[in-house]
């Protein structure tokens, strides 16, 4: 379309040469050629719009949208067209606490009020798309910033709806998936009937008031607390219940040698045990029992 500009710019001049006297006269019907030249150029490459691939083109003539999208390639359209273009890709709207994490500057996250009346602080991504074919109604609708008119509002909205069924310490724990999941339901039938799909909800982060986190802190201690003296407890019992058995045993074993050991046996296993000793010894043994003798170790 500029060049088409140009080219009838260049025009006007050529036929205001030829009504003048100057020294460009003789040039003035190939300016006009030039000119027309500059605007079949102009109007044919106004004709051609490339849409890039993850876009859709819609076309608007004169404050008059049409109903048929234009898809990623080269399209032959009316050269007075305007084409405004809409990503079909997955975008995301992030609204952080963290600065310069979400899309605006600042502290962005959403606060809410639980079902026990405490200030709960959450960090959301949204994951979603445009669809196709409801471009041109998106346009007409909402127009091209359907980010700030449509996704922040609602998903601000519904978070705060929803969050008033929870106590603060159930969502941020027990209750988190099934409070995502509740949303998630809530807003996608909303942003289905403008034209858009949600394709997924993240509660990146819950902060939960300062006295209700130390509150939760000692709790977590008391029980680990528990559970270390529980094991402690278990470990004692184990160890006594070793003791106890190796006390049976040796009890056994004492029983044993009271009752099944001979004398003959006895003097035997004494005998064996001076025997083996490096030191040397005299062993005299009672004559009226057994034939005397001595052990010499040397």
């Amino acid at each position: 379309m500029f060049l088409s500009v140009i080219g009838i710019i260049v025009i006007v001049i050529g036929f205001v040469l030829v009504r003048t006297e100057s020294p460009f006269r003789p040039y003035a019907g190939i300016v006009r050629i030039i000119g027309f030249l500059v605007v079949l150029i102009g109007a044919g490459l106004s004709a051609v719009q490339q849409i890039e691939p993850g876009y859709v083109g819609v076309q608007k003539l004169f404050g008059k949208v049409n109903n048929n999208t234009l898809e990623s390639g080269l399209n032959i359209i009316n050269p007075l067209v305007e084409v405004v273009t809409f990503d079909i890709r997955t975008q995301n709207y992030t609204m952080s606490s963290v600065h310069d994490e979400g899309d605006k500057a600042g502290d962005d996250a959403i606060r809410v009020l639980s079902a026990d009346g405490l200030e709960v602080i959450i960090d959301l991504t949204v994951l979603y798309k445009v669809v196709s074919n409801e471009a041109p109604r998106i346009l007409k609708e909402i127009g091209t910033d359907y980010r700030n008119t449509i996704v922040r509002p609602i998903c601000r909205t519904k978070i705060r709806d929803n969050a008033v069924y929870y106590d603060a310490v159930a969502l941020y724990s027990t209750k988190r998936d099934e409070f995502q999941a509740r949303i998630f339901k809530s807003i996608e039938g909303d942003f289905k009937s403008r034209g858009l799909i949600l394709e997924q909800l993240l509660v990146r982060n819950i902060t939960l008031p300062a006295s209700v986190k130390t509150t939760i802190e000692s709790k977590i201690n008391a029980e680990q607390d528990a559970q270390k003296m529980t094991f402690v407890l278990q470990k004692e019992k184990q160890e006594a219940e070793r003791k106890r058995v190796e006390a049976q045993g040796i009890a056994d074993y004492q029983k044993i040698l009271s009752t099944g050991l001979s004398d003959k046996q006895l003097q035997y296993e004494m005998i064996k045990a001076i025997a083996t000793s490096p030191n040397a010894k005299l062993i005299i043994m009672d004559s009226k029992k057994s034939a005397p003798f001595i052990i010499d170790a040397k």
